[in-house]
Order: C-alpha cells, then structure tokens, then sequence
C-alpha cells in the first residue's frame, strides 16, 4: 500500500525539530511487484540509521514504514526530509515490514538503498587533507560481527578519525546490521574495501603513516605509544586478533592493561579505547 504522506501544519518553532501533521489519505494497493518483493539486496534499517542516512543525502530508493506506527521526533523528520528529497514512502503492515527487514530491529521503519559506497584509501587521505589535520584511520583485520564493525564506526566518527579500511575476504561489509549498530555513523564514515590488506599497510607506511596493531601481548601500553601524527590503528579479529603478517608488518603493537581475569578486550572496546586516547594525544598536540 503506497502512502502518500502531506505535511500540512508547521508548529512549535521552539523545538528544533519541525513539529508536523501528518495526513494519512487512502491507501492505494501495492503492485504484485512490491508485494513480491520481501527481501533487498541492501536495506538501512532502524529510526536514527534511516535519518542519517537521509541527513547524509544517501541514495535512497524508497522509505517502507509501518501504517500503524505512532509519528514521534524522528519518523517526523525522517518524512519531512523525504519529502523534500522526493523519496516514495510506503506504509505497510507490521507483518509485511517485518519479512522485509533483514536485521528484525526497523524500529518501524527501512530503508531500501543501492549497494554500499566503498572509498578508495586515497579517499581518506583526502578527507584528512581537507580538514588539515593528521590521517587517522582504522584497520580492522578480519572482524566478522556487523556489531563490532558498527559499534567501531561509531566511535571512529566521535573521535575524528578518517576512516576505516576493511579486507573484501574473510571479514564483514557494510551491511544492514553494521550500519544499524552504527546508529548512522556508517553514512559518514568512510569505509575502504581492499583486496590485500598487507599490501595496504605497506602502502600507508610509505606514505608516512605509522601502523599501531592492538594486541594483548604488545611491546608497549596504548598511552605510551604516539598517536598525534599520521596514524593507522589496526584492530584483530574477534578469535583470533592480529594475523601473523599483518602482525609483523606493524610498526608497532600496543596492549590495554587489564586488572581481571579475562585475556581480552572486544574488539571493539578495544578500539573505542585506543581512539580516545589517539584522540586525546591529537587534542594535546593543536592545543
């Protein structure tokens, strides 16, 4: 069932949010295609993923929303900008959204997108150029969990980093998941998707970045190793952490002291710690 939303009353200026009614008309039957159609190649799904990625001016083929669900803050501005881009929004029932969803976490709502945009390494040097600042950048070496991806995604974007690079083989995409633990910070992190992640170390290296892997057994502490120039922060797999060539071709590898029983770190944990205190050191350093 199509849904063509109205905006009609402009109201509450005070919140920043624009405060909006929305008129629901008749619904008007799907085609047999739409109806077929249950799963997509490629979905953004939850509020705050669908709104930055509508924020972040991402090709979006259309917008799949719940008829029955309750219009607060962030479906308002989600239709609001939709609108505006002259993006399709189709309300369906809560039944139909649901063999849709690839992630069964919509919040109500999804997005259906193209395949996801993956940048070129030279890509992140350029956005660290532009803001004239150090490369900072994110290596993530084998992580399989969407989760873990998005959650480091999410910290990268906090912490002024440039970019993540992800290996094509043996290692997770930009998927739904990822971009919904994320909570949209994968619509503004750039993510770089490489054939040979050794070869792209040995590139970075002679392009001055230094390369700092995390790892338990480390020859330094995270705090004492130096972040505030060209950097790159290489983040092991979720078993088996550092592989053993990745490992050697690192300039250097940096361990988190922990006091309890266990050996490790999530991954990322391990990241969000070792960004902050990149950040911190960069920080310092303009300072």
């Amino acid at each position: 069932m199509l849904l063509k939303l109205t905006l009609l009353n402009r109201q509450y200026a005070k919140v920043q949010l624009q405060q909006l009614t929305i008129q629901r008309p008749s619904l008007v039957k799907m085609s047999r295609f739409s109806r077929a159609k249950k799963v997509h190649g490629q979905t953004v799904e939850g509020r705050r993923a669908v709104l930055e990625s509508l924020r972040a001016g991402r090709d979006i083929e259309r917008i799949i929303m719940v008829d029955d669900v309750e219009l607060g803050s962030q479906l308002q501005e989600i239709v609001v900008l939709a609108s505006q881009a002259g993006i399709q929004v189709e309300a369906v029932d809560r039944r139909r959204l649901e063999g849709q969803s690839q992630t069964k976490k919509h919040q109500g709502v999804i997005a259906v997108v193209p395949d996801p945009r993956y940048h070129d390494p030279d890509d992140l040097f350029a956005a660290a150029n532009a803001e004239g600042t150090p490369p900072l950048f994110v290596i993530l070496d084998g992580v399989q969990d969407p989760h873990n991806l998005g959650a480091i995604a999410r910290t990268a974007d906090a912490a002024g980093a440039h970019g993540l690079i992800i290996p094509e083989r043996r290692a997770v995409g930009v998927t739904p998941g990822a971009v919904r633990a994320s909570a949209g910070a994968l619509e503004h992190v750039r993510v770089a998707r490489v054939v040979n992640l050794n070869r792209t170390i040995e590139r970075l290296k002679e392009a001055g970045v230094a390369v700092i892997g995390l790892d338990a057994d480390g020859d330094v502490n995270y705090t004492q190793a130096d972040f505030s120039g060209p950097v790159a922060i290489v983040v092991g797999s979720e078993g088996k952490g550092l592989s053993r060539l990745v490992r050697e071709n690192c300039d250097q590898i940096a361990s988190i002291p922990m006091a309890g029983k266990l050996s490790s770190l999530n991954a990322s944990v391990s990241a969000g710690i070792v960004l902050y205190e990149a950040f911190r050191q960069r920080v310092g350093h303009r300072a």
